[in-house]
């Protein structure tokens, strides 16, 4: 009963934590992206802690609460794409783990997490186009915005273990 406890209690912490972090993106305009990318990491420490169940409830509690609580309901969108990704990271992770020694490698997972971005990315950036303008994109800016996002993710990802290793490593133990 007492990890019980524990776990409700430091999940409600973390919570509290990603929803200040997307309130917050929308009264300070400038660190929108900075904030929302550390409320999404809140779903990646539960989830690293506590499993992937627990960090799946995390995550739909932090969206509707997000959708509750934030004045920008832009935001809680972006924040609940970038959970998802997270999300779904960690789930490749936990079952590439089951695979043979011979597939276990770095090379694979980050085909596999670059696949899964995209999965998400690209839909969503053609239908965000042609939801703003009535001419198709050429196929120049088409590919600047791949691009970019491909950089995006790739920064994204680096303050992610960024944020795992060292931040959490550091803080865990007055949270454990």
């Amino acid at each position: 009963m007492h990890v019980t406890a524990r776990r409700v209690a430091l999940c409600g912490l973390l919570l509290a934590f990603s929803v200040i972090c997307m309130v917050l993106g929308s009264v300070f305009e400038t660190n929108t992206l900075f904030l929302l990318a550390a409320a999404s990491y809140f779903v990646g420490i539960v989830i690293r802690e506590f499993g992937l169940r627990t960090g799946a409830a995390f995550y739909l509690a932090s969206v509707l609460l997000g959708f509750l609580t934030a004045p920008n309901k832009f935001y809680v969108i972006s924040f609940s794409a970038m959970g998802l990704y997270i999300l779904g990271t960690e789930a490749l992770y936990r079952l590439m783990a089951g695979w043979p020694s011979g597939f276990q490698k770095p090379w694979i997972f980050t085909a596999l997490r670059y696949a899964l971005f995209n999965l998400m990315f690209l839909p969503v950036t053609a239908g965000f186009w042609h939801l703003l303008f009535a001419a198709s994109p050429s196929p120049l800016l088409w590919a600047a915005v791949i691009l970019a996002g491909q950089a995006g993710l790739w920064l994204y990802d680096r303050a992610y273990l960024y944020a795992q290793r060292h931040l959490w490593g550091r803080f865990q133990k007055y949270f454990m």
